[in-house]
């Protein structure tokens, strides 16, 4: 690849890269200026995703060294984010609102994935209780100050975060939608206090109304802040490294290409980037065949993924569901999982793929239940001896 880069730019061929991570395997397509398609798959490394895309393109761009290689654009599809929630991997979060909306987090909404289900349980806040912090202000639905805040409580409500050791922070106040001073002047003493720590605020992350959608928007964000950010730095100085310098975008939820800076700031927008890739995918070829309604199937290593095209157009949803289990658009479960009120494509996802291993429990199967154990083991084998089934990794249980 270094001698290519040597060639003068006459003799070069401008090429543009495409990367998707998934929980298995990492795909790279490389395409040419005429339209010629090349591809590698490459096993994803978990302990950096980096890694396995740097090698995987390292490999692709070999097999053309010859003909003079400059890739002008990178576009990255992943599912790092979405995993992180999944995996409850996120950083240590803490949480300052308003006086009296702390417990916004686990009140949530009256919606529930099933109605009837008397069992059935909330997934635990990603912020706990003793790290959700008031402060003493309230400005009322017009933007009208009704109490001012003072800063001595807002550095004193920092203060007691960082004493938690927390990792990030979410700044979620009553009606900051209308006016965000008071998040504002927060954000101001963070920056003052810890300069260097995460720090995310509702009236940048989701300026709308609704206080449940809007914490827990605003909480997702802080909580995948350090996650991505490190993801990134890594992915771009090893792509640096390799002497590639062309662009790096990455794929939305919503379909569309965003920026490593935009990502660094805003990652609750990239959680579903993996699947909508591929519903993107699947559209540009249902055009290219003439087929205006389809349905979309993607099996992954440790997910699959379904979603609808209508009329030649995407189904979108304006809010979807992450974790618990499950992920569903808005038109299909809701309040599964951790409330995300961001454009996305809208799809359906289940925590099995083509790696997840079925088995049955001999006290389960009284139950007459079955569990799919996705931990991984088909990646790592020696998990397959040193661990029995169930011993890690994500799972989801079917009933009967």
């Amino acid at each position: 690849m270094s001698s290519a880069n040597q060639k003068s730019s006459s003799q070069q061929v401008s090429y543009r890269l495409g990367v998707d991570i998934g929980g298995t395997f990492t795909d790279i397509v490389l395409v040419g200026p005429s339209g010629q398609i090349m591809t590698r798959k490459v096993s994803s490394t978990e302990d950096d995703y980096a890694r396995g895309i740097v090698t995987g393109i390292r490999e692709i761009l070999a097999s053309v060294d010859g003909q003079g290689v400059t890739v002008s654009e990178i576009m990255h599809g992943t599912t790092v984010a979405s995993n992180t929630i999944l995996q409850m991997s996120g950083a240590r979060t803490g949480l300052i609102t308003t006086s009296g909306f702390r417990d916004v987090l686990e009140l949530r909404t009256l919606r529930m994935p099933r109605l009837y289900d008397l069992k059935w349980e909330k997934p635990p806040p990603l912020v706990e209780r003793y790290l959700r912090v008031e402060v003493e202000e309230r400005t009322d639905r017009d933007g009208e100050i009704q109490k001012p805040l003072d800063r001595t409580d807002a550095r004193q409500a920092i203060e007691r975060l960082l004493t938690e050791d927390v990792e990030a922070i979410a700044i979620c106040l009553i009606n900051s939608f209308v006016n965000p001073v008071h998040e504002q002047l927060i954000l101001e003493v963070m920056q003052e206090m810890a300069p260097d720590l995460p720090c995310c605020v509702s009236y940048n992350v989701l300026p709308e109304i609704k206080e449940y959608e809007r914490t827990s928007t605003t909480v997702i964000n802080a909580y995948l802040l350090p996650v991505v950010a490190s993801y990134l730095d890594s992915l771009v100085a090893r792509l640096q490294d390799e002497g590639l310098q062309a662009p790096l975008l990455l794929m939305q939820s919503n379909g569309g290409l965003t920026t490593v800076d935009q990502t660094r700031s805003l990652p609750c927008h990239i959680i579903e980037s993996g699947p909508a890739a591929g519903v993107v995918g699947a559209h540009a070829l249902s055009q290219k065949l003439g087929l205006g309604d389809i349905v979309t199937f993607d099996m992954g290593g440790t997910t699959a993924k379904a979603s609808l095209i209508e009329n030649g157009k995407y189904s979108r949803a304006v809010e979807y569901s992450v974790g618990g289990g499950i992920m569903a658009g808005s038109r299909l479960l809701t309040g599964s999982g951790y409330r995300l009120k961001v454009p996305a494509i809208d799809l359906a996802e289940v925590g099995a793929g083509g790696g997840s291993i079925v088995w049955l429990r001999p006290r389960v199967l009284r139950e007459r239940r079955y569990r799919a154990d996705d931990d991984r083991r088909l990646r790592n084998p020696g998990l397959l001896e040193s661990q029995p089934p169930g011993g890690g990794g994500s799972a989801f249980e079917y009933g009967t």
